[in-house]
């Protein structure tokens, strides 16, 4: 019973990323769309498209872990299915904090706000620190037993 109620609960979450992450493309489509016809700068329309599509990758990428991990059918140790799915997840999210940083350089170098870079700045520091966590979990954790290829072999 536990197990199915995990499942109809995956199975609706995974869609429910999926739904909000389509919905977050094509509302930035149609804002950014909205905005050319207003006449508005094509730089910050874009970096807005480009910020909400970030989003929208994170929110779909987490939609594919809950979809793969916890729909599935067969049963798995948590430190394994961990070690499968957060390096995934960690990196998409690390490579959106990091295009949403190099995004707000960019802004506030147009906008002669140079004094508001520490905010970009810490963004990309956020980025490489959780880079660095993820590199010591998989390097202290148990090794994935199926994906382990044995050092004698070679």
């Amino acid at each position: 019973m536990s197990a199915n109620i995990q499942k109809f609960f995956a199975k609706f979450l995974a869609t429910l990323f999926f739904l909000l992450a389509i919905l977050v493309c094509g509302s930035s489509l149609m804002t950014g769309f909205t905005q050319f016809m207003d006449g508005e700068d094509m730089t910050q329309i874009l970096i807005k498209v480009i910020n909400s599509n970030i989003i929208a990758i994170a929110v779909f990428e987490l939609a594919m872990v809950i979809n793969k991990e916890y729909g599935n059918k067969n049963e798995h140790d948590v430190i394994v299915m961990m070690r499968r799915t957060l390096p995934r997840f960690i990196t998409t999210v690390c490579v959106a904090l990091s295009l949403e940083g190099l995004i707000m350089v960019i802004k506030y170098s147009q906008a002669d706000m140079a004094g508001n870079l520490y905010y970009p700045v810490a963004i990309v520091i956020s980025a490489a620190f959780l880079l660095v966590a993820l590199g010591l979990f998989l390097h202290f954790v148990p090794q994935d037993p199926e994906n382990h290829i044995d050092d004698d072999e070679h």
